[in-house]
């Protein structure tokens, strides 16, 4: 009876040590979407995208969702306000930048803390409209990878769109991908696809383009679009510049990364093959008597072309032999294994 007593007492004081053991937050809890949405000074607007944001995603996903607001750097009272969001419903979340790095890092950022199955993103401006989540995450479940927005009909002035029309029309031509806009912040990702995309510079515009060439099938929808209720945009007209010298960075990054000789020796073998013509015209002309070499500028150009077709054939060559000796050069996005 004595033993069975301490047995009794032994096991209530180590019930009692479990009972006072801190449970991990949010250990057990499966999200099932993650909204990642940059801002930068949109004060006026937070509380009502909230709002909105908790309507649609508690309809869609029950509770298992959150919100990652990422503050860009905002001099204007939009973390306070986020602030109080939380404390209503700590489905809200955020992450604050001590200065202004841009849509690039905030995306980066924003998909390296998502825990959800399905990551989203969209602007904070109220120009996005949450109820085409849904429809958003009903693409996603037909099969496809990454789905982004078509501002099909925009509120925006002409010196936006115009622009814009233009640079995604050059995209989609460069990029073998045909979307409508790929400036568009309004996307849905499997969860395998936000993770993988390096997101870095003002490389955010190319994430179609970028999931494409890794494989990953791509689709857009036409999604509706507002008029920006509160405050101005923070883009301007220099971001169409950047953005096509992104574009050759995207190209050269993803296309020819892993065959630089490719790039480097078509441009080097065009060069060449345009010198060696001049040069041969010339040549014959000379042996002919029709003309005499020094009095044709011409023929200096050509030997400048040979020279500078040759410079780019080496640099490919050089490049063929850093990728050879990379450790990286085996990146490749594997669907599965079955070994």
């Amino acid at each position: 009876m004595e033993q069975n007593r301490e047995n009794n007492n032994v096991n209530k004081r180590q019930d009692h040590r479990r009972s006072r053991r801190p449970i991990p937050r949010d250990k057990h809890k499966s999200i099932y979407i993650s909204m990642v949405i940059p801002l930068l000074n949109e004060e006026e607007s937070l509380e009502e995208l909230a709002l909105a944001l908790e309507g649609e995603l508690n309809d869609i996903a029950n509770e298992k969702w959150e919100v990652l607001f990422i503050d860009d750097g905002s001099s204007d009272n939009s973390y306070e306000i986020i602030k109080r969001i939380h404390s209503r419903n700590q489905n809200f979340k955020c992450i604050r930048f001590r200065r202004n790095y841009g849509k690039s890092a905030a995306l980066a950022v924003g998909f390296q803390a998502a825990r959800g199955k399905l990551i989203g993103t969209m602007d904070a401006d109220l120009q996005d409209d949450p109820k085409e989540l849904k429809r958003m995450v009903d693409t996603i479940n037909q099969g496809w990878d990454l789905v982004s927005g078509w501002k099909k009909v925009r509120h925006d002035p002409i010196s936006k769109t115009l622009p814009s029309k233009f640079f995604n029309y050059v995209t989609s031509k460069t990029s073998g991908i045909r979307l409508h806009d790929f400036n568009c912040g309004f996307k849905m990702y499997r969860r395998e696809v936000a993770k993988r995309l390096q997101v870095y510079g003002e490389m955010h515009r190319y994430l179609p383009a970028l999931a494409h060439w890794d494989g990953f099938k791509v689709t857009e929808i036409p999604v509706t679009h507002h008029a920006r209720p509160y405050g101005v945009s923070k883009f301007g007209l220099s971001r169409f510049l950047y953005g096509f010298l992104d574009l050759l960075t995207v190209m050269f990054t993803t296309r020819y990364m892993k065959r630089p000789l490719h790039f480097f020796g078509l441009l080097g073998t065009l060069f060449v093959i345009l010198g060696l013509s001049v040069d041969t015209f010339l040549a014959v002309e000379w042996a002919m008597g029709l003309t005499y070499l020094s009095e044709r500028p011409l023929f200096l150009m050509g030997i400048a072309f040979i020279i500078v077709g040759v410079q780019f054939i080496s640099m490919g060559l050089l490049g063929e032999l850093i990728i050879k000796n990379s450790f990286k050069q085996q990146n490749y996005n594997i669907q599965e294994r079955l070994l």
